[in-house]
């Protein structure tokens, strides 16, 4: 979705209110939000980001104040009555609430009202959701559960479980005209989370653009590119050569990495402050930002179905690449004095010297190498003769 459709905020605007609501969630994109350090939390809420109005955020685990004085501005916000312009955040899928209310309960819920008897009653928390939504500038479904449904929307589960997207609907539009935006992950790198806020603070702000966004609402420059283009084992692919077994440093496709198809950003960022990540750490991908997360990518740790044939084709060829590579690597690991006594002089062990295939290998790969150019040295003789020639 292109930036040029939206209306923007007609005036600047210095605080904007942020309520985190919960659903079927482990509250794990929680402390993934709280562990961003670019930016973090405590820049949004400091309000020290420039040009990025004030985060007043309502937190169920991290506020100060508890009972109604914490609920009283969702309340609020949810008549439109707040007087300021506020964002949504849902962490935890949509649990279907008529299936508890059969028998009298409730999946989730946040804050309470009291019944015709006086009795406080728990308000589900997709009703914060519902009531909220069109009211907001906002909506932002943060982790794999919110943006899709996740593990509690699993094939057998008794909630049945499912997206904001869906409990809101295709022609959901907020305050603002935007569907909902989507960060997948569980849980999704912190800094994804608090990124895509500040893109968006900046917009309602009036003083960026919103950006990309694909067909499915995810922030297209962090998801535009799948695991295994990322993936510091991606060479050993190239190269037709992977892991046997836990453990091992080669490519994990035939251990149960699903990176060439899922889209993240996981091993360019890492899961946090820019460290660690899935593949980084020699776990294998199971694709939890993907919508069809899990039921698609079971049974875990096993080869999905395509590897047979990918990682085959990268055998064949990665055969011939190494060998090229193998040899261009032994010639680049001598200098030319090296070269021309023929011999490394190295204590620490012999050098093999190149058979007669190899140097006639590297013959050819030299006039390629430097047919746009002189080769180093080449110049220096010529213009020695040349001297010489003159002197005479």
């Amino acid at each position: 979705m292109a930036a040029t459709n939206g209306s923007l905020m007609p005036n600047a605007i210095q605080e904007v209110h942020a309520f985190w609501i919960a659903g079927g969630s482990c509250d794990g994109c929680s402390i993934a939000a709280v562990g961003a350090s670019s930016p973090s939390v405590e820049d949004l809420v400091s309000g020290t980001l420039p040009g990025v109005p004030k985060v007043v955020l309502h937190h169920p685990v991290l506020a100060v104040n508890a009972g109604e004085a914490f609920i009283k501005p969702f309340r609020l916000a949810a008549k439109g009555e707040l007087g300021a312009p506020f964002v949504v955040i849902c962490e935890g899928s949509i649990m279907d609430e008529d299936l508890a209310a059969e028998t009298g309960g409730y999946w989730s819920g946040l804050g309470a009202d009291e019944d015709e008897n006086g009795d406080p009653q728990p308000i589900p928390s997709s009703s914060w959701v519902t009531r909220m939504a069109d009211h907001a500038a906002a909506v932002i479904a943060v982790g794999t559960c919110a943006t899709w449904g996740g593990v509690p929307a699993a094939a057998g589960n008794p909630t049945n479980a499912a997206s904001v997207m869906d409990l809101l609907g295709e022609d959901y539009r907020s305050a603002l005209g935007l569907p909902v935006v989507n960060i997948p992950g569980c849980a999704p790198q912190g800094d994804n989370i608090t990124e895509t806020v500040v893109a968006v603070l900046l917009y309602l702000h009036g003083i960026g653009p919103l950006p990309e966004f694909d067909e499915l609402g995810r922030p297209a420059w962090l998801f535009d590119e799948t695991v295994h283009r990322g993936c510091t084992r991606a060479g050993y692919y190239e190269e037709g050569t992977f892991a046997e077994k836990h453990g091992d440093k080669e490519c994990l496709v035939e251990v149960g990495c699903w990176g060439p198809v899922v889209q993240c950003n996981i091993n360019k960022r890492g899961a946090l402050g820019g460290m660690g990540g899935c593949m980084n750490v020699g776990a294998p991908c199971i694709g939890c930002t993907m919508p069809g997360f899990p039921d698609s990518f079971a049974p875990f740790y096993q080869a999905p179905p395509g590897t047979n044939v990918s990682s085959n084709i990268s055998r064949t060829t990665g055969l011939l690449v190494r060998n090229l590579r193998r040899m261009t690597q032994s010639y680049q690991n001598k200098t030319q004095r090296w070269k021309e006594n023929g011999h490394v002089p190295s204590g620490w062990g012999h050098v093999k010297q190149p058979n007669l295939r190899e140097k006639m290998t590297h013959y050819f790969y030299e006039k390629l190498q430097f047919r746009n150019s002189p080769k180093p040295g080449k110049g220096i003789k010529r213009l020695k003769n040349n001297d010489q020639v003159k002197s005479s």
